[in-house]
């Protein structure tokens, strides 16, 4: 039987059973969240991406914070925050984008995807994985575009971004229309103690926008902060 009229009988049976014990209550949610595709007119997949690197699950208090002032998915918790001083992309093209500022240098670098340097997973005709690992960016198509490094330097000194921290990003727009102007949200922040520094990046697309921070601390990569289908 098919995910979707799973779905349809276990929705049913909700409907129509008088439940009154709360655990069996929740095992069914749970199964309906497990089982429910994502639909899109007469087709349906399963949604392998994860919200485990979002901001709602950042826990460190002055990370969360400091993400609070300039990412979209922080909005409801930046209210009243100072706003931080932001260093721009200085220049851009077709397959790459360079900020500079403040002894900091960024240069990100995309590529056209080549499909024979991957592993494709297909749930029926839909692509849910590539190399083992859920993606972002044109889910659940196979994208044409990746990113192929990321060059940082603080202070002359080089901050190795690990391939794994951005391997898994696809179809990266540097920038967007907005009423008929190119916008771009991009941005490097640093913290107010100028311990950390952040690179932001927000890929707008009608195929399911994301946006991504580096968070370096001490001249190292720390870790990531990821939120999809936003805007």
């Amino acid at each position: 039987m098919s995910p979707f009229f799973i779905f349809l009988n276990l929705l049913l049976f909700i409907f129509s059973a008088d439940i009154h014990d709360m655990k069996i209550f929740l095992i069914i949610i749970s199964v309906l969240t497990t089982y429910a595709g994502i639909s899109q007119g007469d087709t349906e997949y399963q949604d392998t991406r994860r919200k485990t690197e979002s901001f709602a699950k950042v826990r460190e208090p002055e990370i969360r914070k400091d993400l609070a002032t300039f990412t979209l998915s922080g909005i409801p918790e930046s209210v009243a925050k100072e706003e931080f001083k932001k260093i721009p992309f200085t220049s851009f093209g077709t397959d790459s984008m360079k900020f500079e500022g403040d002894g900091i240098k960024v240069i990100v670098y995309t590529r056209p995807f080549e499909e024979s340097k991957h592993k494709l997973m297909y749930d029926e005709k839909w692509l849910v994985r590539i190399d083992k690992k859920t993606y972002y960016g044109g889910y659940p198509a196979k994208p044409f575009k990746e990113i192929s490094s990321i060059i940082l330097t603080i202070d002359d000194d080089s901050v190795q971004i690990p391939a794994a921290a951005f391997g898994d990003l696809y179809n990266l727009n540097f920038t967007y229309m907005d009423k008929g102007i190119n916008r771009s949200r991009n941005g490097i922040y640093r913290s107010k103690d100028g311990t950390r520094i952040y690179l932001y990046l927000f890929s707008k697309d009608n195929t399911g926008s994301y946006e991504i921070t580096w968070v370096i601390q001490g001249k190292k990569y720390l870790r990531r902060v990821l939120d999809y289908n936003i805007m």
